[in-house]
């Protein structure tokens, strides 16, 4: 089934166009990754999906409901994962989850029981009664999880989950989020990690400007867009190479190394030896290598 359509969605700020005919389907259960440099219009389509801005032009569909024309219908089958945290401070984890549980419609006999049962899906149930500004930035976002899932919801945004997490943090968030789409949870993810959306995403789209410039799962858009490998090089040995005719070769940076790519690893090695050449690292291409081919900007650029 299909949860979500956007078909040549327009949105205008006067003279400005945010958004320029973007067109994706995601299916329902699967978690679908909207990338982008800030001012992409990633946040523009966002708040046009759980109807809270109007679109100027185009279809948006969730389940089958216009967000424009449906909104309360609308967010009350989506969780958020806003990218600040939100909580009330003052109080205690469970009198904050009270009071949004309350907010969000969950039944009175069915409350206590929901709360618990997220408390103890992401490992918060012995911090129950700690009041929040006690709590870990991870712990915090963590219950932001709890939070968004409390109306039981068919799909979940998680805008920017991790940002500013330790290591050991991520990886429990993934294992949730992986574990949120074995239940049936539609998940659309925007994410500064590359990492991440590779790990996450059963398919993405790479925004830009206020267009979709490319879409497809992760590993065929590394297939299709870039060299199998990549070494990174000196600057000495960079600028050496700039000079020579690189026939099976590419040059190229990422957000802090001149790289020599190839589609064979073996050719690789043995044209860095006959160079001779000590690269600083030999790895495989990954999805930031697409994304800054295709943007030519890193992931944090502004506009």
């Amino acid at each position: 089934m299909q949860a979500l359509l956007c078909e040549n969605v327009l949105k205008s700020f006067g003279a400005f166009q945010a958004l320029k005919g973007v067109s994706l389907d995601v299916q329902e259960g699967e978690c679908f990754g909207l990338l982008g440099p800030n001012g992409a219009g990633k946040s523009t389509l966002i708040s046009m999906i759980y109807g809270a801005s109007s679109r100027s032009g185009g279809k948006i569909e969730v389940f089958g409901q216009d967000p424009q024309f449906n909104g309360r219908t609308v967010r009350a089958g989506i969780g958020v994962v806003t990218q600040g945290n939100n909580l009330d401070s003052s109080m205690t984890v469970m009198e904050n989850m009270q009071m949004f549980a309350r907010y969000v419609g969950v039944p009175e006999d069915k409350k206590q029981k929901r709360i618990d049962e997220l408390l103890d899906f992401m490992l918060l149930s012995h911090k129950s009664d700690a009041v929040i500004e006690s709590l870990s930035g991870g712990m915090q976002r963590r219950l932001v999880f709890v939070r968004a899932l409390l109306h039981s919801p068919k799909m979940v945004i998680l805008d920017e989950p991790t940002t500013g997490l330790d290591p050991a943090v991520r990886q429990l968030l993934w294992e949730k989020v992986l574990e949120m789409k074995r239940q049936g949870i539609t998940i659309l993810l925007t994410t500064h990690y590359m990492d991440e959306a590779e790990r996450l995403c059963d398919r993405l789209v790479i925004m830009d400007q206020g267009a979709v410039k490319a879409e497809g799962a992760p590993a065929k858009l590394i297939y299709d867009s870039c060299p199998n490998y990549f070494a990174g090089l000196l600057k000495e040995d960079a600028e050496r190479l700039a000079k020579v005719e690189l026939k099976n070769f590419t040059l190229t940076k990422d957000q802090s190394n001149t790289l020599l790519g190839a589609s064979d690893l073996t050719q690789l090695s043995e044209f860095l030896t006959l160079q001779n050449i000590k690269p600083l690292f030999i790895r495989p291409s990954n999805l930031e290598d697409v994304f800054l081919k295709i943007t030519g900007r890193e992931l944090a650029d502004n506009d």
